[in-house]
């Protein structure tokens, strides 16, 4: 039986053959660099458009991105990620070109990323750096899309989920980290995750937590542990007023 993450990149992989072999940068939006924006003497936000997922369905159905968008901003968010995958997300590529042109904070592309073509034609639409899911690419591929990456001048959040790749992320030594406490294969959470793992992460890199944040004390007690800056969608969006629940976390971590 398959679970969610092998449903998904079955998908992707035949969007994947859709896309053209051969394509160039061609990209007419400034760059804004997550890495700098994640450096801080405070807990960073990255803040999450994601209107459905695999295992809970809907979760903000009628929700403008645009409007989330600048909401977020508005709100004290360091970074926006879209989600462009379409069949188990919701997302749409053309929210990152459309958000790019309303906010001035830098845009992390969240999608299965296991092809170069992925990661240019985000580019060129204006994401500023991609998330690229450890567990779901090989190693050898990993190393391809991250010196790709290097090639076209973005950056990468490299996260990871099993602690069975903590090894292989050393090794990579990414700039910028994300722990994801999420069980890929069951889709729960577990923020206990983040303790245990932390000595084991590399030292110099930007550190992001991962999924399962409802509250600003969930955040300060793991930013107290060492990490950088929070990945927040599920929690923000479900409210059905994604920008005034994340105005209220910031406030409360001031």
């Amino acid at each position: 039986m398959m679970n969610y993450l092998d449903k998904i990149l079955k998908v992707k992989r035949e969007e994947i053959e859709l896309l053209p072999m051969h394509s160039n940068v061609n990209r007419f939006f400034p760059k804004k660099s997550l890495f700098n924006c994640l450096r801080s003497n405070k807990p960073s936000i990255i803040a999450e458009i994601k209107f459905k997922s695999p295992s809970e369905g809907w979760i903000f159905k009628e929700g403008d991105p645009l409007k989330i968008a600048k909401d977020y901003e508005s709100a004290g968010a360091d970074a926006i990620s879209v989600l462009t995958d379409n069949e188990f997300f919701a997302g749409d590529l053309e929210f990152i070109e459309k958000i790019k042109s309303v906010v001035n904070i830098p845009i992390l592309q969240k999608d299965f990323f296991l092809s170069e073509r992925q990661v240019l034609q985000g580019f060129n639409k204006g994401a500023d750096s991609f998330l690229l899911i450890i567990d779901a690419v090989s190693e050898e591929n990993a190393k391809k899309l991250i010196q790709f990456a290097e090639q076209i001048k973005t950056e990468v959040l490299a996260e990871f989920h099993s602690f069975d790749h903590i090894e292989f992320i050393n090794e990579l030594n990414p700039k910028i980290i994300g722990v994801n406490c999420r069980d890929l294969k069951s889709m729960k959470t577990d923020l206990s995750y983040f303790e245990r793992v932390y000595d084991n992460l590399p030292k110099d890199s930007v550190k992001v937590a991962e999924s399962g944040f409802t509250t600003s004390e969930q955040i300060k007690k793991i930013y107290d542990l060492g990490f950088d800056a929070f990945l927040i969608g599920t929690s923000l969006m479900r409210t059905g007023n994604p920008g005034r629940k994340l105005e209220e976390i910031v406030r409360r971590l001031n």
